[in-house]
């Protein structure tokens, strides 16, 4: 087993004694702090039970090869899936030491009484920012600490998010009691890492992108002083806000409110949350993309699914910014991000070889035309992405887990990944990063950034479209993570207090 490193210890000496939450960057030990924990409890209550839960499956079984390769005492442990026959899930509870599973397996078997919690005496929850959407997650944590009888919690994640009413809550569903935060500059964790060399790439929005983006604008526009003239829309008409209206308008239609006023607003926003969604990718994401998009709205008016689509693509603006758009697809001209990427990515080989990166994208439609491009040019790239959705293709696990293993025996150079490649997989450490387009999510810009830098010296490179909402989306995520870390030392001073006042009172003998 690896030696534990002075952070580690230290955060494990607070986690024996309390429900801790432990806050540190991906790639920095949190499943040994999990291992040492565990270990622990089994020998101070040797006939108890640990229960390890991750949100997916890869991840739990990750997690179980862990523990199973580092541990010295060989404990009978478990994988619990859906795949497995409850009534099997059942009997194999009985006599295993360690449980690894999702949430929702463990939640059902708890509901259905297949399984009590009583004799667990360390659950372990990883990736816990999660605990707020996943209520599986909350229903477990709920129940062991009323349930168990020797109760001890550790939360795991890089980031919790970066609102300190978000961040309580979850400690509160968690039942948490101490918070262990570090970053990459906290002293006892800067000695073990390499050098982040961070670089912003602008690129100038083309002239004929600038034109497409001017009318669509101005059919925003339109629609954004439509609800404010309907006396609809009072607050600032940002993405959010609009869908927020559109969400409370449908609330008030279910509530049997069918006044025109409110139908018609209904049908404003939706359009309105279309043209944003455009203008997102005409603005940072590619013509491609944008193209799909606008042809997917063109097909659904033909077919007659939406008349809030209809109107969309009657208006004259919107027609006209798609011959713009044909006329540049017709062309293959693509948007300025894509060119620049292949320089830095062709600089990059020349200087090394061997090199790996991950270039990250939030859409599926760029991360396809990005392995195109590399490909093009005899870069050895691969497509990484979810499974199959609705409508959309996808990978298997199978087929994600034989990627990474080609990527990590190099027969692959790029990984160009969706939101999967941010969290918790076994991918293998990087010397470069790229962000395709700036996320404001300070939770996900932290986890893209620790694929590297860790056990050799790493490079973070983010393309930015100047002038666009990739520049408001960056210093979003800038803001959200300092805010994030200054909430979450609150809150950990917060509890140290507490934990001293308690001692205090036990040796005053109150």
């Amino acid at each position: 087993m690896e030696r534990p490193r002075a952070y580690q210890e230290a955060i494990f000496k607070t986690a024996k004694k309390h429900n801790t939450l432990v806050v540190l960057p991906t790639g920095l030990g949190k499943t040994l702090i999990a291992f040492l924990l565990a270990s622990h409890r089994l020998e101070k209550f040797p006939d108890s039970k640990i229960l390890f839960l991750a949100p997916t499956r890869p991840l739990v079984e990750q997690h179980y090869n862990y523990f199973k390769k580092n541990m010295q005492k060989k404990y009978e442990s478990h994988i619990f899936t859906g795949k497995i026959n409850p009534s099997i899930r059942k009997e194999i509870w009985k006599n295993a030491k360690i449980i690894f599973s999702t949430p929702q397996c463990i939640e059902n078997d708890l509901k259905y009484e297949r399984i009590a919690l009583e004799n667990v005496s360390l659950l372990i929850e990883d990736e816990v920012h999660r605990c707020l959407k996943n209520y599986a997650y909350v229903y477990v944590a709920k129940r062991y600490l009323k349930e168990a009888e020797k109760s001890r919690l550790l939360g795991l994640t890089a980031s919790p998010g970066s609102d300190a009413t978000i961040i309580k809550r979850v400690c509160k569903n968690l039942g948490i009691d101490a918070v262990e935060i570090r970053t990459r500059e906290s002293p006892d964790v800067k000695p073990y890492l390499q050098k982040l060399e961070k670089k912003i790439v602008k690129v100038e929005l083309t002239k004929e992108l600038q034109n497409i983006r001017f009318l669509l604008q101005e059919v925003y526009k339109k629609r954004v002083d439509e609800l404010k003239n309907r006396k609809l829309l009072f607050s600032r008409a940002t993405k959010t806000n609009i869908i927020d209206l559109q969400k409370k308008l449908q609330r008030m239609i279910g509530s049997g409110n069918r006044h025109f006023n409110i139908l018609r607003g209904v049908s404003v926003c939706a359009q309105a949350i279309k043209l944003q969604h455009l203008l997102e990718l005409i603005e940072t994401q590619g013509i491609e993309a944008s193209h799909n998009y606008m042809q997917n709205l063109f097909e659904q008016a033909e077919q007659g699914k939406s008349k809030a689509v209809k109107q969309l693509v009657n208006s004259k603006a919107f027609t006209d910014s798609y011959l713009i758009l044909m006329k540049l697809f017709g062309n293959n001209i693509e948007h300025p991000k894509f060119e620049k990427l292949k320089e830095i990515i062709k600089e990059e080989i020349k200087q090394n070889k061997e090199l790996r990166a991950i270039v990250f994208s939030q859409y599926r439609d760029s991360v396809n035309k990005i392995s195109q491009i590399l490909e093009s040019q005899r870069i050895k790239s691969k497509v990484f992405i979810g499974q199959a959705k609705r409508k959309t293709n996808g990978l298997t696990q199978i087929e994600q887990q034989a990627i990474l293993r080609e990527f990590k025996q190099g027969k692959i150079n790029i990984l160009v990944s969706t939101s999967i490649g941010e969290e918790g997989l076994d991918i293998p450490e990087v010397d470069l990063v790229i962000f395709y387009e700036p996320i404001p999510s300070a939770i996900r810009k932290i986890q893209r950034t620790g694929r590297t830098a860790r056990l050799k010296p790493g490079k973070l490179i983010i393309l930015m479209t100047k002038g666009t909402r990739d520049e408001s989306y960056h210093w979003a995520a800038y803001h959200k993570e300092k805010k994030m870390y200054e909430a979450l030392e609150d809150m950990r001073k917060d509890f140290e207090d507490n934990i001293k006042e308690k001692e205090q009172k036990k040796i005053n003998g109150f």
